[in-house]
This record gives C-alpha cells, sequence and structure tokens, in this order.
C-alpha cells in the first residue's frame, strides 16, 4: 500500500535539535542512544510546576545514567530505588540516604538489612513475608502499603504482580504497628503510560478509605504515593502535564480536602522517554514473498538491544528517516536469531520506499527502558551504548 511519507518531526524534537544530535551521533558506530540532558531537566521542571506540593523520586530503573542521575541530585530530586545496585548507584554518585525510598516489594531480607545500613529509612512493602523481614532487619523504619490496581488504560500495564487487595493492606498496617515498623502511607501505580488520567480517581479513594479505617485504631498515616504513570510523547496522543496535574489535584482535594498528606510522585518514563533518541541502521530489507505486499526492514537495534517495550507492540516509538516520497508498510524487526526479535508485526509503520539498507533510522521517546532493558551479549552483541547531549 503505497502513500505519501510524512513525519511530523516537530512533534517530538525541534529541527534545530534534531540536527544538533545527527551532527553529534554523526561518526558513531550503530546501534546507540543519544540522551537530551537539558530534555530530562525539562520535565523535571514541568511536573513540579504542575504539582508544586508533591516531592518526585525519580525512578532510577528508566534511565540509570549516570549523568542524569547527576543532574537530578543537583535539582533536588529524591530517588526511587528498586534494588540495593541501584542503592549503590545513587549514593556513589551523591545521592542522600534520607531522599531514597525503596520502592520494590519484593526483597532479600539481607538486601532490607545492607539498605538500611546504609541509612534508607523508607520501604514499600505489599505482603505479610516482606513486613516481617522489615521489621527484623529495619527496625522503626517508615513503610508504605501498595494497593493493587488493574492497569487499565495504560499502555504498559503493571498490575497484578505488584500491590495487594485493601482488606489485606488494611491488615497489614495494623500489623506494622506491631512489627515495630511506622506505617507511613499508602502507594499505588496506575500502569506505565497511563491515558486514562480517572484512573487516579479511583485508587485515590480507595487510599482515602484506608487512611480513614487505620485511624480508627489509632494509625495516622502521612504519606500517599501516586506512582508513577505520567506519559511520555509516543505516537497515540495524550493530555498535556498540566492537565494530569490539575485533575490530579482535584481528585486529592475531593478525597483529602486543602490539608493534603505529604505527597510523593515516582516519575520514570514520564521524565527521561522524551530525552531519548536512539540511532539505528538498516541491515537488509526483503519479502517473504513475490506477492506478499510488506517488505521486512531489519535493524541493528531490536527487542533485545533496547527496543523490549515493543513486545506484544504496546509501546509505539514515533520512528523518523531522512528519506522523502512515496512510503510503503513495513514489518520491523531486529538483528538477532530469535524469532522473538520482531518489533511491529500487526502495527505497519509507513518508511520511505526509497529506503536502503546502510541508511539510518532515527526511534524517538527512547530515553526510558532501552539502555536499562538492553541484553547482555545475546547472539554476542553488546548492550546499547548511551551518549549524553550536554547542553
Amino acid at each position: 500500500m503505497e502513500k505519501n511519507y510524512g513525519f511530523e518531526l516537530e512533534r517530538y524534537i525541534s529541527k534545530e535539535r534534531f540536527n544538533r544530535i545527527k551532527e553529534f551521533a554523526k561518526d558513531k558506530e550503530t546501534p546507540f542512544l543519544v540522551i537530551d540532558l537539558a530534555k530530562v531537566a525539562q520535565k523535571y521542571d514541568e511536573l513540579l510546576e504542575t504539582l508544586p506540593f508533591a516531592k518526585i523520586y525519580y525512578a532510577v530503573k528508566a534511565n540509570p545514567h549516570e549523568s542524569v542521575i547527576k543532574m537530578l541530585i543537583e535539582k533536588g530530586s529524591y530517588f526511587d530505588i528498586a534494588s540495593i545496585y541501584e542503592l549503590d548507584h545513587v549514593l556513589a554518585l551523591g545521592a542522600a540516604p534520607e531522599r531514597l525510598s525503596f520502592g520494590n516489594t519484593i526483597k532479600k531480607a539481607k538486601d532490607i538489612a545492607y539498605a538500611y545500613s546504609k541509612g534508607v529509612r523508607l520501604f514499600a512493602t505489599d505482603s505479610e513475608s516482606d513486613l516481617r523481614k522489615l521489621s527484623e532487619n529495619a527496625p522503626g523504619s517508615r513503610v508504605f502499603f501498595r494497593i493493587l490496581t488493574d492497569g487499565r488504560g495504560a499502555d504498559w500495564p503493571l498490575s497484578r504482580k505488584f500491590g495487594a487487595h485493601p482488606d489485606t493492606i488494611y491488615k497489614l498496617i495494623l500489623s506494622a504497628r506491631d512489627l515495630g515498623l511506622v506505617p507511613w502511607g499508602v502507594s499505588f501505580h496506575v500502569g506505565s503510560q497511563q491515558r486514562d488520567i480517572g484512573q487516579w480517581d479511583h485508587a485515590i479513594s480507595t487510599c482515602r478509605y484506608l487512611f480513614d479505617a487505620v485511624a480508627e485504631h489509632g494509625i495516622q498515616l502521612k504519606m500517599l504515593n501516586l506512582g508513577g504513570g505520567f506519559p511520555a510523547n509516543y505516537l497515540s496522543p495524550t493530555h498535556k502535564t498540566s492537565v494530569y496535574g490539575s485533575e490530579i489535584t482535584r481528585f486529592l482535594k475531593d478525597d483529602f480536602g486543602e490539608e493534603l498528606p505529604e505527597i510523593i510522585l515516582e516519575p520514570g518514563r514520564y521524565m527521561a522517554g522524551d530525552a531519548g533518541v536512539l540511532v539505528t541502521e538498516v541491515v537488509l530489507i526483503s519479502r517473504k514473498s513475490e506477492a506478499n505486499q510488506y517488505s521486512w526492514v531489519y535493524l541493528d537495534a531490536g527487542k533485545f538491544g533496547g527496543l523490549i517495550e515493543t513486545l506484544d507492540e504496546s509501546i509505539k516509538f514515533p520512528i523518523y528517516s531522512e528519506k522523502t516520497g512515496p512510503a510503503l508498510e513495513c514489518i520491523l524487526a531486529g538483528p538477532t536469531c530469535d524469532s522473538m526479535d520482531i518489533l511491529y508485526e500487526n502495527e505497519k509503520y509507513a518508511l520511505p520506499a526509497s529506503l536502503a539498507e546502510g541508511d539510518r533510522l532515527y526511534f524517538f521517546t527512547t530515553g526510558a527502558y532501552t539502555q536499562s532493558y538492553s541484553s547482555v551479549w545475546f547472539n554476542g552483541f553488546p548492550p546499547l551504548k548511551a551518549y549524553v547531549l550536554e547542553d
């Protein structure tokens, strides 16, 4: 199916900034990621402006590049860590332990003890076993409790594995006090790249119920963790940050009034996603049969080289070619010998019919969950390289 190739470049990046990145990257061997540090800073400021009463705990897992972490430390960010390895990483870069939250509910006892020895005093939980490990290895720590959400409306749902039913959380909160911990708050995550702002409304209402229920037993919760879910700029449009902020503020005040508890945000994708441009080269273009109307375009970056979120075609990255003219709809795949390494087969991407082997393609909005997700030496391919554009 032939149609004119058109791509709204400036929906994702200014022409001037793109030319700056292209010049910066021209002599580098593909595939690689370019991180625009100024964009991460801009997104941090934008979120803080729209929700000024909140504390931003950057989700380190999204993009742990040391330049990103150092810049956010300078801005006064807090950090959400998911392992002792992330803990060591951010501490080595200058983060203060009192500005860290161990947000993973799945933790070894020895890792809890290690984090506690390093000064971490804020931990997430969602189960009795983890709560007991916290009481034994992080006595007196502040604990927040993650409720289960279904992830509807999110491109990358986070349901089922994390969180527990409110009735279970209620019992855990009461147990925490008896175990010598400080029941501090409640958390949730509405799913990554959440388009339905109303999902925050339901979750906040559930948290209000828990605040009231445990207050009857003399426990005054102090904090509400709204998690992540704020979107990056992929193919499908989303609301502006200001719309998310105003609606979430309204939901909070509807349930908690003007005197809000401490509010925590855990943005990851939102903060780093728009800052990344993944540069890849076309390795091979072929057809499976003479009658097949779709070309297969094989790239030197695939699912195992940073693009794992194309799994089930969940995240649809904007893809740009400098070629112009008529376009053909293509199937996109990575370079490895694993048949799973297909990026988009159901969703056909329109690319220039003049696209040739050796040409470069630019995947926008790839600053989050690309380098940190890439495999280590699968088929011998090295992990995705990353370079930082600092001005």
